[in-house]
């Protein structure tokens, strides 16, 4: 049992994105673990600026912005889930803007070395490699900074509203809790 933060990156309320970081959180729970869900879209959120002032000021990044007030549940959480769509061929910007962030914690020397990292994702395309630029950066800075990746959900053909439930995406997801 420990604490999981999941960040959602599909504006659109319904999303199947969300439908799969929701059956997540359901089964994660029932395992006793404790569940934040954040959702970057509905977040004030700016990139890296690139100063290595981070923690400078008592905060993640001197740039006062929504990252500050989730850094520390990410500080604090055994694992980090991230949920979002493809947007043309990468992850959603507010979904990148989180990670530039979590930069912060390498140049202000907060560990976060084994911290258990999964993606769930779905694009409407069926190629594969359609979430090569999408999952690179997490698994290129998680090398970087240690992360323990626990596996990925990765669901293809997935487009409007509702359809990955007629994929196995939303169960591919749940069982990823026993991972954590």
């Amino acid at each position: 049992m420990g604490k999981i933060v999941v960040i959602e990156g599909s504006s659109r309320k319904n999303s199947n994105s969300n439908a799969m970081a929701q059956a997540f959180k359901e089964a994660a729970e029932a395992k006793g673990n404790e569940v934040v869900v954040y959702n970057a879209t509905n977040m004030n959120l700016n990139g890296c600026h690139g100063c290595m002032k981070c923690y400078s000021t008592g905060k993640a990044c001197c740039y006062d912005d929504d990252f500050n007030g989730i850094a520390d549940d990410l500080l604090e959480a055994d694992g980090w889930v991230f949920a979002f769509p493809v947007y043309w061929y990468t992850m959603p910007g507010q979904t990148k803007c989180i990670l530039d962030n979590i930069f912060s914690f390498a140049v202000g020397h907060k560990d976060v070395k084994g911290k258990k990292v999964s993606i769930l994702s779905c694009c409407e395309e069926k190629d594969m490699t359609v979430f090569d630029h999408a999952v690179g950066p997490f698994e290129r800075g998680g090398k970087l900074m240690g992360w323990n990746f626990v596996g990925n959900v990765l669901v293809p053909g997935v487009g409007g509203e509702g359809a990955i439930e007629q994929t196995d995406g939303c169960e591919r997801a749940a069982a990823l809790a026993d991972k954590f």
